[in-house]
Parts: structure tokens; sequence; C-alpha cells
């Protein structure tokens, strides 16, 4: 384990040693290469039960779950509390949760179940603390809320940042566009879409960094200007796109000045977890960054039931994934579903298991005879 650690601290000091240039381009994509690899080792030597551990073995329950990370004593505990009913320790003194807390809180039909992570430390992904199991549990997380101390400074938010990508999780970001089709033979095959002009990163270091991976016969077919981190994220193949939300707590304790200051900080919730303040922009925050939506169920001859909403991902919210979030079998017995709302021209209509719903349709499954 330190062996691993030192040799990552080793490539680190010589990429910060090494000047950004054209000539180094490719030496610095190779030791990022080099690092990834090892970090994936740390990753896989101690974390093979999934970021597990006394107390961090939670059970997925709701209809999502939402993770929060944050320095210690910066008011997850109470935010917790607040939202959910759901005691978890909370005091003055930094490290009071040591073991990971869970939650549930129901908005627009919905259960969101909310974790609380015990505070993350400087280094957590070389194993410092309890940060593996912390970030273990991380990479299971539909959303993520950083929590941050309006008193601290905001390099807490760096600092955090960081430690996440280390472990492989990528905020508000999307999967890099890039292709990687392996072949028996034929060397290496660098494509890119038309007019596509590549500023980030060069030919020769997009080969020294196949290499160091040994791909050596492939087809890289890339649609956007990415860097040498993308495609090092795309050959690795275990990096987990999450959405994130700065929640800056403790807004009781500054003035309307520095308030306004913080507003620059993109995907932010300012709130005050102790006098609940601000919980109403919250928790429409998390709503929207879930992208979740409500379909509500029509039995035949009967109202719709507008009480208990399905909810579904608004990526899987098909027919079909509407019926598999009711029952797998549901799909293979259906011939057709009924429709009413936005999605559909007329009301109701027909539809097929393909269709796109949208949030707040009705819909009724007319099963096979």
């Amino acid at each position: 384990m330190t062996t691993l650690a030192a040799k990552i601290a080793e490539i680190e000091t010589e990429m910060a040693r090494t000047q950004k240039n054209k000539a180094t381009e490719g030496h610095l994509g190779l030791l990022k290469a080099k690092m990834a690899k090892l970090k994936r080792e740390l990753i896989e030597g101690s974390g093979k039960s999934g970021g597990g551990g006394e107390g961090f073995d939670v059970s997925k329950t709701g209809d999502a779950r939402v993770g929060l990370i944050g320095f210690p004593s910066v008011g997850k505990s109470t935010l917790l509390t607040k939202l959910t009913g759901q005691f978890s320790e909370a005091a003055d003194y930094e490290f009071t949760t040591l073991t990971c807390i869970p939650g549930v809180y129901k908005y627009k039909g919905s259960k969101i179940q909310l974790l609380d992570l015990p505070g993350i430390i400087e280094g957590a992904k070389d194993g410092k603390g309890r940060g593996k199991q912390v970030i273990g549990v991380a990479r299971t997380c539909s959303l993520i809320l950083i929590v941050l101390d309006a008193m601290k400074p905001l390099t807490h938010k760096r600092i955090i940042e960081r430690e996440l990508e280390g472990f492989g999780i990528r905020l508000n970001k999307r999967p890099p566009d890039i292709i990687i089709k392996r072949k028996d033979k034929g060397g290496l095959n660098i494509m890119k879409s038309q007019s596509l002009e590549m500023t980030k990163m060069s030919d020769d270091t997009i080969k020294s960094i196949a290499h160091e991976y040994r791909i050596s016969n492939a087809d890289i077919y890339f649609k956007s200007n990415a860097s040498a981190d993308d495609l090092i994220d795309v050959i690795e193949g275990n990096r987990v796109y999450t959405p994130c939300i700065y929640v800056i707590n403790k807004i009781d304790q500054i003035s309307i000045e520095e308030l306004e200051l913080l507003d620059k900080v993109p995907h932010y919730v300012p709130v005050s977890a102790k006098d609940e303040w601000n919980f109403d922009e919250l928790m429409e925050k998390i709503w929207d960054y879930l992208d979740l939506i409500r379909i509500y169920t029509k039995p035949k001859g009967q109202i719709p039931d507008y009480e208990a909403p399905v909810i579904v991902p608004r990526g899987h919210s098909t027919i079909e994934g509407f019926c598999n979030r009711l029952h797998k079998a549901l799909v293979k017995e259906m011939k057709y579903a009924m429709v009413w709302g936005t999605s559909v021209k007329h009301n109701p209509q027909k539809v097929g298991k393909d269709h796109q719903l949208n949030d707040e349709d009705v819909v009724q499954i007319i099963k096979k005879l």
C-alpha cells in the first residue's frame, strides 16, 4: 500500500517539476497514464469489498441515493437530521460521524435516500482516515452533495473535488466522446471527426498513452477536442459520472456581501441547516439534478392514482422502462399502453414499449389476452 502511494507521490512530484509545453506533452501524458494505473491498483487492492467496511454496507432504498460529503463539522449530520428525521450525531468537535448514516425523505412522491458519510480529509484517496470507504460508497450515489462551511475557505471545495477525482468520480461531467475499437492487427489508427481540431493532445501523446496500456492494434475515434485525461478515463473504463451540488452551509453567520460573492460558485445552494433556511430550493435542485420523472398509473375503469407515482430516471423513461419499475415480466405481458399527457398528441393515445414518457404522464397498460 505504502509503496503504491509512494510511487504515485513520485509521479506527482515529477509532473509538478515538468514544464508544460509541446515538447513535454507526450511525457506528461505518459506520466498521467502511469499514475492512473497505480491509482487503480491502490483502489482495487484495498477495496475489493466495494467500499464496505463496518457501518458502510448500506442497502439501497428509495428511488435515488444521495451522498453527503464534506470536511468534518460542516453540518452534514444536522442537514440529514433536519431533512429526514434520522438522527446522526452532531457536535462542535470534528469526526463525530464514524459510520455511514442513512436516512430517507419524501419529495414529489419520490423517496430519496440520504447518506451522511464521515468527514473526508485530504489524502483520502491514498488510504488515509476512512476516506476509502467514504469514496467507495460515494461511487454508488446518483448525486453527490458536497457540503461546505461558508466560514471556511473555498479551497476545501477543490481539495474534495481532487479526492473524488482520484477515485474515478467525475463531477458534473459527461463521458468523453471517444470510441476505441480494438483489433487483432493493423496497428493504431487515430481518427477524428471532420473539421475537428485537437488542441489539447498531439498524435504522439495519444500513441504514448495507448502504448503504456499495451494497445497496439486499435481504431481510436475522437468526436471532440479531448485531453490526455479524457483518453485515460475511456481506456480505464471504470469512471463514474455523477452530478454534484455544492451545499454552502452556515449562511446565517456571513454577511449579504459575502453571500453575493458565493453566488459565483456554479451548481451551488446556500443553506443554514441549523435554522432550516432555503431547504425548499435545495430539495428542488436535488430533484432537478437527479433528473427523475413521475408517471401515474391508471387501472382500467378507474381514475389515475395521483398519490403514488412511479418514479423513473429520465434516461429510462420509455414505456418499457416504466414497466420494468413495476415488474420485470410486465413488458412481456403488455399488448400496448394508453397514455395521457404531454408526451402524446392525442389524449389518450395508444403507444408501444419504445414510447418516451414525460413528467406527470398517465399510463394504462393493456395486457395480452
